[in-house]
């Protein structure tokens, strides 16, 4: 129902913005049949807010009918039409008699200060999304609406107080009661605040916004205000006011249109400057013109000649502040010592992403995303800070050529690439610790499920298998016992039965050993129980195997034993199973690490290679050492399984042999 709502909401914008339209249009033809004193002036500066203001904001409200800016919009300058209408309607009234030429009158002032001060005060407030910048300006906003109700209040009591200049309505602030004064000045003041902190505070794109309406806005408001207390041109004024819609419309619909940015940096850079220069002329003048007396063009070059001098550091100074207020950090190794000092205050590596990005957005004003990639590529952990827009630029984050995450800007230019390769650098060493961490924690996680599966199966086999076998085994024992006295010649199936069933018992126990730890281990060695499993492998039509070994491995943990054993088994079971190979040839090489690799001269890797559950096994095994394990194509062709264990600085020595 809702966008149907808002349809509905934006198509009866058009009908209100032709009525507004037809009032100006029929006031302006009711004013040629008024004396002349008694008509409206044709440049009354409601007319165009009636004009231009309302069909912009029917405009706006036919793409988006939710806009809270484009219903003020709407609302004031059809108000503005009444007026206009009224201004005509009632002299019309008055000249013929009729009665109701006061209420026009008075309706017409409250229309008056309906669109002037609901444009001036409410709209800076709410501007470009609809929404205050933060709960504080609730206050302002309660004043904005007040304002208006106040004035009428005090036109309706005192009506002479507002004047007209050249048919255009004045309310001099002079004349009016100091507290009037107060609250409309304080409530402008304070809107424009708003717009200052919104600024400061928004995302880029933001900002934009609301760079393409301050210059226009800033003018009309001043105008407008100077305009109740001073004359003012009308063309001056009728212009800033035209200016003001047709601005919002592009900061509301076209933001990217120009680089506004640049207009608005030159702009705050060259007024610093001249802030800067007039007053160093005139201090160095005043100066020297005590110190000097009578040498008035003597002074004048000194302070010309100084104000020079100042010119360029004052301009690189301010450029350099402008463009860290408008986009933020722009020196990189700021921006760097700054990150890494906030990084010293984290406790793991996924609280300081989460600082990074946080250091990130207040330092470029910009949305920011970091995305760490796990081993497969997928989206891990994601830590963002700030509003990315809906284009986003993005910098890939490689860690000694391995993508490792993703940066994500909420800017609508490419960042400078100073900028973005020293934050790369540094955030894809932070999102490989985040990974590695949350690689240690997946394998403790694992280690801790490994341990717990394994010691259900023992409890499982002992319990299901072991248990009762010996239940049953005690249970002959007494029969035979029985049976012995009764019927000896009966006790000789028993105990056969009995030898048979210790026999398949001991052969369960066995296995139950070898599923901890093989028992090739501790009668061969590591280096001789895989030449034994490489001699397994081959019987039958099974490939070759070569064993070859560098290094002392009689000194290995035993867990790194282990681990080397089932990898080499599980791969040579592979290459047994799938490869079509005629070869293996098995490496086992002890330099602070044990490497292990198995390479075959099979047919290979599928071209899509799926991660069974032996391959899964195999790094997991590596995996809980704190090593590592890969499988891939081999360099002369076949596969190639390669692994690394680390020992904890086990000894090793000379190489022991083949």
């Amino acid at each position: 129902m809702e966008p149907v709502e808002q349809r509905g909401a934006g198509r009866a914008a058009f009908p209100l913005a032709l009525a507004a339209v037809a009032a100006v249009v029929g006031s302006l033809l009711l004013g040629f049949r008024l004396p002349e004193d008694a008509r409206l002036v044709w440049w009354h500066p409601e007319i165009l807010v009636a004009l231009f203001w309302t069909p912009i904001a029917a405009l706006l409200l036919r793409h988006r009918p939710h806009l809270r800016v484009g219903r003020l919009m709407l609302a004031a300058g059809f108000s503005a039409a009444v007026y206009v209408l009224a201004l005509n309607l009632g002299p019309w009234f008055d000249l013929h008699g009729w009665p109701g030429a006061g209420f026009l009158n008075w309706l017409g002032t409250w229309l008056w200060v309906i669109d002037t001060y609901a444009l001036t005060l409410v709209l800076p407030l709410i501007f470009p999304d609809g929404r205050l910048v933060s709960r504080r300006f609730r206050p302002v906003l309660l004043m904005a609406f007040l304002v208006p109700v106040v004035v009428c209040v005090h036109l309706t009591v005192a009506p002479d107080a507002r004047r007209f200049h050249n048919g255009v309505s004045v309310y001099p602030f002079q004349d009016i009661p100091l507290a009037i004064s107060a609250l409309i000045v304080t409530t402008l003041a304070l809107a424009l605040l708003s717009v200052a902190v919104r600024f400061v505070r928004a995302a880029s794109d933001v900002r934009r916004q609301i760079a393409w309406v301050i210059y226009p806005g800033v003018v009309a408001l001043t105008i407008v205000y100077i305009g109740e207390n001073t004359p003012i041109g009308d063309p001056v004024r009728n212009l800033t006011i035209v200016a003001v819609p047709l601005c919002i419309a592009v900061a509301i619909t076209r933001y990217r249109l120009y680089d506004i940015d640049l207009v608005v940096s030159r702009t705050l850079v060259y007024a610093g400057l001249v802030a800067v220069i007039t007053g160093v002329y005139f201090a160095l003048v005043g100066a020297a013109s005590l110190l000097v007396a009578g040498r008035g063009a003597l002074t004048g070059l000194a302070g010309a000649i100084a104000a020079g001098a100042v010119f360029e550091p004052a301009r690189r100074r301010l450029q350099r502040a402008v463009d860290g207020m408008i986009h933020g950090e722009r020196d990189p190794y700021r921006l760097a010592d700054l990150l890494n000092r906030r990084l010293q205050t984290a406790a793991d590596p996924v609280e300081a992403l989460a600082v990074a990005a946080e250091v990130a957005h207040g330092a470029l004003h910009a949305g920011v995303l970091i995305e760490v990639l796990d081993r497969d590529g997928g989206r891990s952990i994601s830590v963002g800070d700030g509003d990315l827009g809906d284009r986003p630029q993005l910098i890939p984050l490689v860690w000694h050529g391995e993508p490792v995450g993703r940066l994500l800007f909420g800017v609508t230019r490419p960042p400078d690439p100073r900028l973005s390769g020293v934050l790369a650098r540094n955030l894809a060493e932070l999102a490989n610790a985040a990974r590695l961490a949350t690689d240690v924690q997946r394998s403790r996680e694992h280690i801790l499920r490994t341990r717990e599966e394994e010691r259900r199966r023992l409890r499982r086999d002992l319990h299901d298998g072991l248990g009762p076998t010996l239940a049953s085994l005690a249970m002959t024992v007494d029969a035979a016992r029985i049976t012995l006295k009764s019927d000896p010649a009966a006790v000789d199936p028993l105990l056969e039965e009995l030898r048979a069933t210790m026999g398949r018992t001991i052969g369960d126990i066995r296995d139950l050993v070898y599923g901890l730890r093989p028992p090739a281990l501790d009668d061969l060695g590591l280096a001789g129980a895989i030449q034994a499993l490489g001699g397994v492998v081959a019987t039958g039509d099974g490939p070759q195997v070569e064993v070859h070994v560098d290094g002392d491995l009689e000194c290995l943990p035993a867990a790194a034993e282990v681990a080397a054993y089932r990898i080499v088994q599980e791969a040579l079971t592979n290459v047994h199973r799938h490869a079509r190979a005629g070869n293996a040839v098995v490496r086992l090489h002890l330099n602070g690490d044990l490497h292990v690799s198995v390479n075959d001269d099979g047919v290979g890797l599928p071209q899509r290679p799926r991660s069974g559950v032996g391959m899964s096994s195999m790094r997991e095994r590596a995996a809980e050492l704190g090593g590592s394990c890969t499988v891939g194509p081999g360099p002369e062709g076949g596969t190639l399984v390669r692994a690394r264990l680390p020992v904890n600085g086990a000894s090793h020595g000379a190489v022991a042999g083949n």
